[in-house]
């Protein structure tokens, strides 16, 4: 199935039905009267995360979503039907942003979490709702109210607990093939990776956190260069980064303070992000190479830095352990805090109004006789 973590789609709600214009005549019935009935209220558009999906592929080839009208009412005072409602369903993590790409609608970073993003239309009323005891006989009825239209941007962020971020061919996909039990495409060749990738890691029975893979990054990506930046908003959830190091090249100091540059150029929090810095391919460096870049990246980044090997898998323990701890304790603070309160997107302007809709006058009462005027 082809990754796809942006799409545009344009939604509309059903309109209301219409009110209608009825008058009652019945053999033996002494009084008549209006008994036109209110139309029924449009269908409302709503997007809902649900468990299961990891791509928006699904609204790549069907773009437009319109739920149906309401029903028109009847007489006998009759309501007419309100529609059903349509729901698109998303993977968890999906951002809903208004058309301008920018102002974000809503956010379902969880399981079940739905939003209505168009309101149906209400019904309009019949002539019974008009009826007072001035205006005995009104042929007044109300068309329905329009349904709300916009254009969406769906956009997919990734739920993971860490990210893997590098230059390309720093070794990320071989990692995350060691971590767990995914298996991403691995290759001697920079930009193996083009598109996200996700790895359960099990630390022991009970510890388990989600691994994200992304595209390497490289001088530049914030202007678009290689892949660009793009994909770094699939790490922008992640509690922790773990920044691997090519550690065969001569220069990782230079490797690791152009990722830096990359995030800080990004933004959206991820420099500030908590980091844990590993100098990989362990096996491809000599005792005395290892010793000078260990040394060297230690007093540029001015913290520990961990060694490991994802081919061989040395080192590899002591990096999840380091990144479960980190884990664990953000998942704590998560606990303690608050449940967001539901999403609230404002309404779109409507495209129209109730239409009142009076008969001729010459009509007369006594000649309808449950039907719509």
């Amino acid at each position: 199935m082809k990754f796809l973590d942006e799409a545009k789609v344009w939604v509309k709600a059903g309109d209301g039905g219409d009110g209608v214009v009825a008058f009652r005549r019945e053999k033996y019935i002494e009084f008549g009267g209006p008994d036109g009935g209110n139309g029924g209220r449009g269908g409302d558009i709503l997007v809902e995360a649900v468990d299961g999906l990891n791509t928006l592929i699904d609204y790549r080839y069907a773009q437009h979503f319109k739920a149906r009208k309401g029903g028109n009412g009847a007489g006998s005072d009759r309501t007419g039907a309100a529609s059903e409602d349509v729901v698109l369903k998303v993977p968890v993590g999906t951002q809903i942003l208004d058309e301008d790409k920018e102002t974000l609608l809503a956010d379902l970073d969880a399981v079940g979490r739905r939003v209505v993003i168009a309101h149906g239309g209400d019904g309009g009323h019949g002539n019974a709702h008009f009826k007072t005891s001035t205006n005995r006989a009104p042929r007044r009825a109300d068309k329905g109210y329009p349904g709300e239209e916009r254009w969406i941007w769906l956009r997919l962020k990734l739920i993971a607990d860490a990210g893997l971020v590098g230059l390309p061919n720093a070794g990320k996909s071989t990692f995350l093939a060691a971590a767990s039990a995914a298996r991403p495409k691995i290759a001697d060749y920079p930009f193996t990776t083009l598109h996200p990738q996700l790895g359960v890691v099990r630390l022991n029975a009970s510890e388990e956190f989600v691994l994200a893979d992304i595209p390497g990054l490289i001088e530049g990506a914030h202007e678009g260069v290689g892949l660009g930046d793009r994909f770094l908003g699939h790490v922008e959830r992640c509690a922790v980064l773990l920044h691997l190091v090519d550690g065969s090249q001569p220069d990782p100091v230079q490797a690791w303070r152009t990722v830096r540059e990359e995030l800080a150029m990004y933004g959206h929090g991820l420099a500030d992000k908590p980091e844990v810095l590993v100098l990989n391919k362990l096996d491809a460096m000599t005792p005395q190479a290892k010793a000078s870049r260990l040394k060297a990246l230690e007093r540029a980044a001015g913290r520990p830095v961990l060694l490991c090997s994802g081919a061989t898998g040395e080192g590899v323990p002591a990096v999840l352990r380091a990144l479960g701890d980190i884990v664990a304790v953000a998942r704590e603070e998560r606990a303690k805090q608050p449940p967001a309160p539901p999403p609230v997107i404002p309404r779109a302007a409507p495209s129209g109004r109730a239409v009142v809709r009076p008969l001729a006058a010459a009509e007369d009462d006594a000649g309808l006789d449950d039907e719509e005027a």
